[in-house]
């Protein structure tokens, strides 16, 4: 049985700096500096920007134990301000700057990938299963120490798993898979379980969101099965700027809030950070209205057709699975419509309307809500259709009256985004008395393209930079989208530092990361194709990387 209510997944209650993560506690807002943590003002000037935006954690990049003791100049200064938001270091390949942290700032965020294995190499490592018990144990041996010290110092852990950035050891066994994300999470977790220490929140990452759903599902069930209820940080790491990386960010956060999945959110842009606050606040708002929206009892617990698991959903098969998502007034004449059948996600599922479409297979469905639980009622409505057999094709109706743009943009993004992550992507038709046609088609093609269902257009994959970003990433990005957008389906990694680069950018063609102050390299693939290249020189290089590989159209 599956409650299509919101239920909030239970979780141990994690206290960073008097900021409550998990429990019954509201979802918590962070975001991260862009600022050189040497930089002491300038940092302290973007936090105090962050915070009066609404954040609630700020976390700053700690890649050096130099930088790692800035952080106390950093707090000391916010404190003397009146600023109490509690801060997080940031580390990266250096667990002597974890340590530097600890005593120094409210939590501290090590990544399994790269805290005790030593840099990837990215090629196959073969281990036996006793070497591979020899790293396993190196885990607990290198992690204690730091358990020890934020014991001491009341200082919170993240746990923070990226894609792209799994160790060489994790790859060799599970590949770069969510598989293995999760198990290169488990691994750190069961070192802090055994030590008695339950201060830490998870992350597990992507930026390609199906795979950041499916991880984050697929932790959850691991975690169950070991009996541990670590809260959850949830973002789509590397989004973008723009309306793409609010609609990416929107498809993966909301549709796992949705499901009572998630404790704490980032929004990453490639903007400035006080940016990315409003982003998660209209999130996690519109999660909030859902949630106060329950389905009608009757509905409320639902027999989950044969084959489907919410961790790897059965795709609703229909008369139109053969053909990719359509969105309507785009694809489809909307003659084609004028024998469709208007349903609304609330209304019974009667016997004469299983039997008109049991007759008539290929008659179209358009399907509505007047609710404002869309998610939970329009899942209940396609469960029905599958348990009864029917195949006939849905097309998720969404009107969204007066709304303002960016409330529009955020709610279709969640609804429909959870929707078709869920295999239910026959269709898209959405209406706005604000957006014109083609601003509502356009927004449809971004939803389907964020669920990797449909590729309309170059894809970037775009870090939101940090005090490790050594180039003007912002404007960067600017200029390389107005010299590639015309590429359809080329995905275009640009990342501030190596750290973020190549490895993170995993699901690029092609990579443009910051090498240096003022120097680029490039990479196509993984593979590092030139290093070095005067930033004002490197995007003519990059466009010569992409013709050389036969990937280059001119713009029409």
């Amino acid at each position: 049985m599956l409650n299509l209510n919101y239920n909030r997944r239970a979780t141990w209650c994690v206290n960073v700096g008097g900021v409550s993560i998990g429990g019954e506690n509201p979802i918590v807002i962070q975001s991260m500096t862009s600022t050189s943590t040497m930089d002491t003002d300038g940092s302290v000037a973007q936090i105090k920007r962050i915070v009066d935006a609404g954040g609630d954690i700020v976390r700053l990049t700690a890649q050096g134990v130099r930088e790692a003791e800035n952080l106390e100049n950093i707090s000391a200064k916010l404190r003397a301000h009146g600023v109490n938001v509690p801060l997080v270091a940031d580390i990266h390949f250096n667990p002597n700057a974890a340590f530097a942290a600890a005593s120094r700032v409210e939590k501290v965020r090590i990544n399994p990938g790269n805290f005790v294995d030593p840099g990837r190499v990215f090629k196959k490592i073969e281990f036996t299963d006793e070497e591979y018990s020899i790293e396993i144990q190196k885990i607990e041996d290198s992690l204690v120490p730091l358990i020890d010290l934020c014991k001491k110092n009341g200082t919170a852990l993240r746990i923070g798993v990226n894609h792209g950035s799994l160790s060489d050891r994790i790859m060799s066994r599970y590949g770069d898979t969510p598989a293995g994300m999760v198990e290169s999470a488990m691994e750190f977790l069961r070192v802090c379980i055994k030590h008695y220490f339950k201060e830490v929140v998870i992350s597990i990452k992507a930026s390609n969101v199906t795979v950041m759903v499916e991880t984050v599902r697929r932790l959850v069930k691991a975690m169950d099965a070991e009996d541990m209820h670590f809260p959850l940080h949830l973002g789509v790491t590397e989004a973008g700027d723009g309306e793409d990386g609010r609609i990416k960010s929107a498809v993966g956060i909301g549709s796992l809030l949705a499901d009572g999945i998630g404790d704490t959110i980032r929004v990453s842009l490639s903007e400035e950070p006080e940016c990315e606050i409003p982003v998660a606040q209209a999130i996690v708002r519109q999660i909030s209205d859902m949630a106060a929206d329950a389905l009608n009892p009757s509905l409320e617990n639902v027999q989950l057709p044969d084959g489907y698991d919410s961790l790897a959903p059965a795709m609703r098969v229909s008369a139109w699975s053969d053909k990719l998502p359509q969105v309507v007034g785009l694809d489809i004449d909307e003659s084609a419509l004028k024998d469709a059948l208007f349903i609304e996600a609330e209304d019974a599922l009667t016997d004469d309307i299983v039997s008109e479409l049991r007759n008539d297979p290929m008659r179209p469905i358009v399907l509505s809500s007047r609710s404002k639980n869309v998610i939970g009622n329009m899942k209940n409505f396609m469960f029905q259709l599958m348990r009864n057999g029917l195949k006939n094709p849905v097309i998720i109706h969404r009107n969204f009256g007066a709304a303002s743009q960016e409330d529009v943009v955020l709610r279709a993004s969640i609804e429909i985004g959870a929707l078709l992550l869920a295999g239910f992507k026959d269709g898209i038709w959405l209406q706005s008395s604000v957006l014109s046609q083609e601003q509502l088609n356009a927004l449809a093609l971004n939803i389907l393209q964020a669920a990797r269902l449909r590729m309309s257009k170059t894809e970037y994959i775009s870090c939101p930079g940090c005090g490790r970003t050594l180039y003007d990433l912002q404007s960067t990005l600017k200029k390389i989208k107005a010299a590639t957008s015309h590429l359809k389906g080329l995905k275009i990694g640009v990342m501030g530092c190596i750290v973020n680069g190549p490895g993170e950018m995993a699901d690029a063609d092609y990579g443009y990361v910051g090498a240096g102050v003022g120097r680029i390299s490039l990479y196509k693939g993984k593979e590092c194709i030139e290093k070095n290249i005067p930033a004002e020189d490197a995007i003519s290089h990059l466009t010569d990387l992409i013709k050389a590989n036969g990937d280059w159209t001119d713009p029409e």
